[in-house]
Formats: C-alpha cells, structure tokens, sequence
C-alpha cells in the first residue's frame, strides 16, 4: 500500500489544498488516511504542506485509524489497494483487496456523509470500487467511481501527438470497461480540432490499421510501459487523472463533450451486465453523471467492449466469493 498510494498522493496533494479540483473559492481540510508504519511520513507530508501557506487550506488531519479517516467526508480518493507481487495469483491479490475495501467502505457507511462522492484509484480499480459500494449500502451507487481518466488521457494524447496538434483539440475519446489490458480505448466518435475544424478522428488521423491496433495496445499497456521505463508505476500522470475526474464531477462536463468514468453499469443502453462497475462516455451536471447513451457500435467494438465485460464479471464473482466468507 505504501509506495504507489504515497507518490501518487503526494503528487496530487498540493494539487486539491491549492484549488485546482474543487474551486480557487473552496476552503480545504484534507485528512490523510495511511496504515500506520507510514504515519511518520504523513507528518513530513504535513510539514510540507504547512510551508507551502496555501490560502484555501485550513488543516490537515493525518492518521491511521478510519472513524477519524472517513468521518463527515464530502469527497474521498481511495488511492491505496494491494498491489500484485510477484508469484502472487490473481486471486490472491483479489482477496487482499476485497479485505481493503469491503473495510473502507463499512467505514464510509458508518462515518462519511451520505453524499460523499468516491473515486477508487487502488487496483483492481473497478472491482475494488464495486466491493467498496457495497459494504456501503445506504450510500447511492451512484456515489462511487473508479479511475479510467488517466486511460482517457493516454489515448487522447496519442491521438493528439499523431494529428500534431494539442491535447485540447482531441474531444470525446472513450475508454470502455475494466481498468486493464482488456479496456477498450474507443475514437469512433472522437473529433479533432484541425485548423478550426472538426473532424473525425479516423479522418484526422488517416490510419486506421494503426487506431485498430498499435494505438489500442499502447493506450491498454501504458502503464506497464511507464513501469519498465522509471521503475515506479505512474504518479504524476495519475494524479493530473484523478483531478481532473473530480473537477469534472464536482462542476461538470462541457457542452458536447463526454468524458470516461468507471461508473455503476446499472440501466445502461450498451447490453453490459448490470452488477459492475465498468467505464463509459458520461457526461456530468449538478455532481451527478449519466452515461452517454445513443452512440452507434460496431462489431469491431463489440467484441472489444464485451471481452473486457467478461473480464469484470469473472473479478466480481470471484471477489464477491471472498465477500461473502
């Protein structure tokens, strides 16, 4: 839990105290929640935080014992799970987890306000948010998402590095289902700002051998990529996402624009099972999300967005196995 939750909290801490997320008006308490070996590194944070006199800021609570973590929360970043060792099977490491969160989320039931807003970062993002909703039943569904803005983010810059232009001009990327290298990084309906123009990103691009294939599979091992190349999983990168999808829940999408979010796949018009939480195109007013519906998909994304599907039902019934013992 330490080192991935760590860098990634301190890359985004001084984010949110400085109003990037929640408003250049919002004042801050942040309270930081660590296993207890850590807490003498939660005090440098502290110090650290202190000396950056940041005016939106008016405490910083850390601590190691979750009554105090979780209590009267308006929003919470679930940033740490177990990470996968090696030799460690798959179940294994869903069953750590599911310990985790069923315990994170007994804890939002019993101490956070009904109306907090969760995002879980720690991985299996999706079926660790799941596990978390519900050992929270009297919080809505609704209320809890897990992280795909940084996968989101990856296939918009590399469509935008491929046309030349900014990471701006790139709209309506999606990424379709479970945080791993089964998600579907979908540009179907993604347009491009060309010299004041819009166009479809097939046409902007002028490749389609390469969005159906190598840009996929980069978008789907990004994050292994950035592994082997500094040694350490993202942090920057997944700091910058998880802004960015709190901003966005906090005062909305524009006009015109989805975004992608691990969200609760009840009532969905794409024929994904219900009971998961799995990644769509929504959009966002009044902190509340609705997945975008109408979009048309073809044979080539159904395969991709059903394969990921059977990859999420396989991880729910096996941590819903652990659940229940």
């Amino acid at each position: 839990m330490g080192f991935l939750c760590c860098f990634i909290a301190y890359s985004l801490l001084y984010s949110i105290a400085k109003g990037d997320v929640f408003g250049k008006d919002q004042p801050i308490i942040l309270v930081l929640l660590d296993i207890p070996p850590m807490l003498p590194v939660l005090d440098g944070v502290v110090m650290e935080l202190q000396d950056c006199a940041l005016p939106l800021l008016r405490e910083v609570i850390p601590t190691d014992k979750v009554e105090v973590g979780f209590k009267d929360l308006d929003a919470a970043i679930l940033v740490g799970s177990m990470p996968r060792k090696e030799g460690m099977e798959r179940k294994d490491l869903l069953k750590a987890n599911v310990a985790i969160f069923k315990t994170q989320g007994a804890a939002l039931e019993k101490y956070a306000k009904k109306t907090v807003r969760v995002l879980v970062v720690g991985n299996p993002a999706n079926t660790n948010c799941l596990i978390a909703s519900k050992s929270a039943p009297s919080i809505p569904k609704e209320n809890f998402s897990c992280l795909t803005r940084l996968d989101h983010n990856r296939a918009r810059s590399q469509v935008a590095m491929r046309c030349g232009v900014p990471a701006d001009a790139v709209k309506n990327v999606i990424i379709w289902g479970n945080h791993s290298s089964t998600q579907y990084p979908d540009v179907h309906h993604a347009m491009v700002n060309v010299h004041g123009k819009e166009v479809k990103a097939y046409d902007a691009v002028k490749d389609d051998s390469w969005l159906k294939g190598d840009f996929i599979s980069t978008v789907q091992l990004r994050g292994a990529a950035v592994i082997k190349a500094r040694k350490l999983s993202s942090a920057m990168s997944a700091a910058k996402a998880i802004c960015d999808h709190m901003r966005d829940w906090w005062f909305g999408t524009l006009d015109g624009e989805f975004m992608s979010m691990g969200v609760y796949a009840g009532g969905n018009s794409y024929g994904i099972p219900e009971d998961l939480i799995y990644s769509f195109p929504v959009h966002i007013k009044n902190k509340s999300w609705n997945i975008h519906d109408g979009l048309t998909v073809n044979d080539f994304s159904r395969a991709k967005m059903d394969a990921t599907a059977a990859e999420l039902v396989e991880e729910r019934d096996t941590a819903l196995s652990f659940l229940s013992q």
